[in-house]
């Protein structure tokens, strides 16, 4: 039997990776990555500052915190770091628009870039190259968890975002502190036993969309508290009483220790990070895309169309294939007949077509009623890399049968998306909270992190004024 207090050689190495990563390690095509993926972030994070759920946030913990330490990006508002981690990360996920590693299921930036922000705003003198190797550190960490624990983490229940979110919070914390490695130890071992997110949350709950903020907050709280002393479970991945691998996945062997540390400092999981062109869940893009390719072949609209039927892996079943009632913005965009019957009868599945009135609206509810998700064990059977892959039938009322298979989303790890498409996302996101010349200087000061002598002007540019 392993030893349960010491046992650690996973949580070891990565906190080995962690603390002594330097720019110069990093494959230049790794920078070129993680900038777009930092501008996609603070995109979303800007559109997102003025939606409901996120001024409730705001307004709430202000009226409980007076401190002005750190920004709240998109607002004039200021709160001790802790909360507007909580807050900042909330937005970024805040409308389904963000970065997602679909192998390790986590929206990457969201719960890395809050907490990493907030310490460079506290610790003046971070350089744009230290703050790229603290974010790289951040990205590479949480998807090995998510790829350790397999698509059944999510199927069981847990929003991974929220669970594995923690280490790769914790990571790219620790390292903008410049933790030692036994430090980092303890960062993540305080971070895991705080990870927690139910999937429930995605039938039309505003909390879903506080998941990432709160797991960025725990990552933070692990480094600061670790950096004083404060210890932690130092084998939380490893444990086998109540560690965060056999704790959630009920299990002794329904995961896989070995992807935690596989090709680390090698194989570069910031590079298996996709962004979103559509304003809902991923596991929708597939569908949506092979819808749009169906289209630019044989144009057909909503009224065209006498069933769509999507075969698809049992995440996607599980995760966006139930039958759609309305509940909310939240279940609209994680729902796929739902997103199916907007792109027919819109055109697009963007931020406009989410809005409060269309969530019940009686052509979508009908459309959404000719959409059939039904389970293809073969696309199950491949695993993890292939869980969004679907094989999509449109039946048109003429008796035309169109059928189109797409593995991955627009924007995907395998064709990522242009740095104009990325700027141009980002400047269509960025105009709901920061005038046109401030988008432009926050884009390259981002795209051009590499040769800032400092990031304290940063936070500034995320500001509103």
């Amino acid at each position: 039997m392993a030893d349960t207090t010491h046992d650690n050689p996973q949580t070891r190495r990565i906190a080995e990776f962690v603390s002594s990563l330097q720019y110069e390690q990093i494959p230049e095509e790794v920078i070129r990555r993680i900038k777009l993926l930092i501008l996609d972030s603070a995109g979303c994070a800007l559109y997102a500052a003025s939606l409901p759920w996120s001024r409730i946030l705001q307004d709430s913990l202000a009226a409980v915190d007076t401190s002005k330490g750190s920004r709240v990006w998109g607002t004039n508002q200021q709160l001790s770091a802790p909360h507007a981690v909580l807050v900042n990360g909330s937005q970024v996920q805040g409308f389904e628009l963000d970065d997602v590693h679909r192998q390790g299921v986590l929206h990457v930036g969201a719960v890395v870039l809050p907490a990493l922000i907030a310490i460079a705003e506290g610790k003046p003198g971070i350089t744009g190259r230290g703050f790229l190797a603290a974010a790289v550190a951040g990205y590479e960490i949480g998807p090995r968890v998510g790829i350790c624990m397999g698509p059944e983490h999510i199927a069981q229940g847990w929003h991974s975002g929220a669970t594995v979110g923690v280490f790769s919070s914790a990571s790219g914390a620790a390292r903008a502190l410049g933790l030692s490695a036994d430090q980092t130890v303890h960062a993540l071992g305080i971070a895991g036993t705080q990870a927690s997110g139910l999937m429930a949350a995605q039938y039309g709950a505003m909390v879903k969309r506080m998941h990432a903020g709160r797991a960025s907050q725990s990552g933070l709280y692990g480094a600061l508290f670790a950096a004083k002393g404060f210890t932690g479970i130092i084998n939380v991945l490893e444990s086998e009483y109540g560690g965060f691998c056999t704790t959630l996945s009920r299990s002794t062997d329904r995961f896989d220790k070995g992807q935690l540390t596989a090709g680390l400092g090698q194989v570069w999981q910031t590079m298996g990070i996709a962004l979103k062109f559509y304003s809902c869940v991923a596991s929708n893009h597939t569908t949506l895309d092979a819808i749009r390719l169906m289209q630019a072949e044989r144009p057909f609209g909503a009224g065209d169309v006498e069933k769509v039927i999507v075969h698809g892996s049992q995440v996607t079943m599980d995760h966006v294939g139930w039958k759609y009632v309305p509940q909310g913005l939240t279940s609209a965009q994680l729902n796929l007949p739902y997103c199916v019957a907007t792109l027919l009868l819109d055109g697009d599945v963007f931020v406009a077509q989410f809005t409060e009135d269309m969530v019940a609206d009686p052509d979508r509810m009908r459309i959404a009623e000719k959409v059939e998700v039904r389970h293809d064990a073969e696309i199950t059977a491949r695993g993890s890399k292939s869980r969004h892959m679907v094989h999509v039938e449109v039946l048109l009322k003429d008796g035309t049968s169109l059928k189109r298979t797409v593995e991955a989303g627009r924007g995907n790890e395998k064709d990522f998306a242009s740095e104009e498409e990325v700027v141009a996302k980002f400047m269509k996101l960025s105009k709901q909270a920061i005038p046109e010349e401030q988008a432009k200087r926050l884009v390259d000061f981002i795209l051009n992190l590499d040769q800032q002598a400092s990031v304290g002007e940063l936070p500034d540019l995320l500001a509103a004024r």
